[in-house]
């Protein structure tokens, strides 16, 4: 039997166990986790050095070296996003709803488990932490499917998490990583029926569309981020430059990152420049629209494929368009329904822009980058969900749930 199927069934077993544990079973040893995440720090800091070293002899970029690096405070926000899911309410056993049937049948709509899990995601070690400390506190097992750039990190990370859980409620077994390197071993997830209840693809845009194209297991898609900031005519100069700033600069790495920024004709002529300048300083590469290089003749021509391309990195496009309904047909051309901003005082455009772009998280006069399962209170995300069914926008702990119906009778039959 191979790894993929080997430790599915094992993952599989473990849920069984998983669904009979009580909250505070649960919370119990997702704390246990969070202290030996913490003191093992050193330890996932010395693994996750090979992983940079492998990733720069790769000549991998470094604003993706970002995503993949720890240190003692990401280690420390990570534990810390277990804490926060221990503290939220426990979805799993939740009533929905309930029905009284004229027959006397009574119906109760609750929340379950959705079983087993598999991930497959990017370089990211932060999510192997996220994903299991979501999966568990919803009574799920999780097959992890990480990058091979951050197989040395996520090796330790699952190591110390093993060792912390066979201690508690929870069998260790509930946590499975594939070690396997080769791309055969996310294709035979896709198509593993019968042990995975579904599958979430956490990266780019090829990982993603390769999961939904060609897995038979059920997928949660989570989208590319190619998201859009519009300064409309009566932006407030200073807040349109501070959350310009942060959408592309914070962290362009992640996939809540402004990819395109769109500037009123009005509001271009005379604050544009200035704002380049921020950019430019910042060390962002321009690349914009005829009107935006008569502003900024530094900047490069941007293309139709640019417009489309989710960077990563420190690179945006700019295009000047003279009414809010250019912009509304731009981001419905190149958008990719994750994460839109308008930046206004005028709060008829804003309501328009809120109830016409169709995003998963709109926002009026704040940054992009809160689209994110820690900064709406979800403790971590498992992804951003950019479908419209089961889940959409950051998933926490709702959206690792499915739900059952219980009916109660007293004797009942169908005539």
């Amino acid at each position: 039997m191979s790894e993929v199927k080997t430790k599915a069934e094992l993952a599989g077993s473990a849920a069984v166990i998983l669904n009979q544990l009580t909250t505070e079973q649960k919370n119990e040893a997702l704390l246990i986790v969070a202290e030996a995440l913490i003191a093992g720090a050193s330890a996932i800091i010395e693994a996750n050095q090979e992983d940079l070293e492998r990733g720069r002899k790769n000549g991998t970029p470094e604003s993706l070296l970002d995503r993949l690096a720890l240190d003692n405070g990401r280690i420390a926000g990570i534990a810390e996003g277990l804490r926060q899911i221990v503290h939220l309410p426990d979805p799993v056993g939740e009533t929905l709803e309930t029905l009284e049937r004229p027959n006397g049948l009574h119906i109760i709509k609750k929340r379950v488990p959705l079983g087993v899990i598999g991930i497959i995601y990017e370089a990211r070690p932060n999510v192997t932490v996220d994903a299991v400390g979501l999966c568990l506190k919803t009574g799920n097992s999780v097959v992890l499917r990480g990058g091979s750039a951050a197989l040395s990190s996520n090796r330790k990370i699952v190591e110390l998490i093993h060792l912390a859980l066979s201690g508690t409620s929870i069998p260790p077994e509930a946590v499975q990583l594939i070690e396997d390197a080769d791309r055969s071993s996310v294709d035979e997830m896709l198509k593993l029926n019968g042990y995975l209840d579904v599958v979430i693809p956490r990266g780019g845009s090829s990982l993603i569309q390769n999961v939904v194209q060609n897995a038979t297991v059920p997928v949660i898609e989570t989208g590319a981020g190619i998201c859009h900031t519009y300064l409309d005519a009566t932006a407030d100069p200073q807040m349109s430059k501070e959350i310009s700033l942060n959408a592309k600069v914070q962290r362009p790495s992640v996939c809540n990152s402004m990819e395109t920024l769109l500037v009123h004709e009005s509001f271009a002529s005379v604050y544009l420049s200035e704002l380049a300048e921020a950019f430019k300083e910042a060390k962002v590469e321009l690349r914009g629209c005829p009107l935006t290089l008569q502003l900024v003749p530094w900047a490069k021509a941007a293309t139709e494929q640019d417009y489309a391309t989710e960077y990563n990195d420190y690179i945006l496009n700019v295009k000047v368009v003279p009414h809010l309904d250019d912009a509304l047909a731009h981001i419905a051309k190149f958008g990719t329904k994750h994460s839109e901003c308008i930046v206004t005082d005028n709060d008829e455009n804003a309501v328009r822009f809120l109830n016409e772009v169709d995003a998963a998280a709109v926002y009026h006069n704040a940054s992009t980058r809160f689209t994110d399962g820690f900064e709406f209170g979800f403790g971590a995300e498992i992804g951003i969900s950019t479908q419209k069914l089961h889940a959409r926008g950051p998933m926490g702990l709702p959206a690792l749930t499915s739900s059952k119906y219980i009916i109660h009778g007293s004797g009942q039959i169908r005539q």
